[in-house]
């Protein structure tokens, strides 16, 4: 599902962090930054990001490169799911971000939904962990884990966030435009089915 150009770029990428971080020879430290450079320009040639965008993003990536895990709430009521507009490209997503070094998955999806809808919810399971490269997200210059995480409302009130503009429940012929790089129309009706059948088994990749 991944442009080649992409998949190569990310590669070069992961290849030229590791060697940065791994080699004792100056010369090869040399090499592996030429070929992070490198990287960096196939992504802004084949982009709308601009280089020094690009480098800042890789800038604080040190070490073995690794997936990045992204959680998502999935909050069910009235038949409805819970989204959130998005400020960076006004589409609507579940409530979700980045997992920050220090919680918990568990803890993480609950701290984004207040951050980012209000409400203040409890986490009760796991329902999908998904590869973002298995799933037909637009070019994203990171490899994604993504968790959607079943959650339970238990307080707060609809409120939007820093990140967000407006709030709402939809049903699953209602979705209003869905930001893709967050959640994709295959992945929500994924979630729906757990809706039709709440004893569904966890899905995986």
């Amino acid at each position: 599902m991944m442009e080649k150009w992409l998949e190569w770029s990310k590669r070069i990428q992961s290849i030229a962090q590791a060697g940065i971080a791994f080699s004792k020879d100056v010369y090869d430290i040399e090499r592996f930054e030429e070929l992070r450079k490198i990287s960096l320009e196939i992504m802004a040639e084949h982009t709308e990001v601009e280089m020094e965008k690009l480098t800042e993003l890789f800038a604080n990536e040190t070490g073995y490169q690794t997936p990045k895990v992204d959680v998502r709430a999935v909050i069910f009521q009235d038949n409805k799911i819970l989204m959130v507009r998005e400020n960076y490209d006004q589409h609507w997503a579940l409530p979700g971000g980045f997992c920050d070094i220090g919680i918990s998955p568990s803890e993480n999806v609950v701290k984004e939904v207040k951050e980012e809808s209000g409400y203040e919810v409890v986490s009760k399971r796991i329902l999908a962990l998904l590869d973002s490269y298995k799933h037909p997200h637009p070019p994203q210059a990171y490899h994604y884990y993504k968790i959607f995480i079943l959650c339970e409302i238990i307080g707060g009130k609809a409120d939007i966030g820093v990140e967000t503009n407006d709030i709402g429940f939809f049903a699953k012929d209602e979705l209003p435009p869905l930001s893709q790089n967050r959640n994709t129309e295959t992945q929500m009706d994924l979630l729906f089915q757990f809706l039709e059948d709440p004893l569904k088994e966890t899905i995986f990749d």
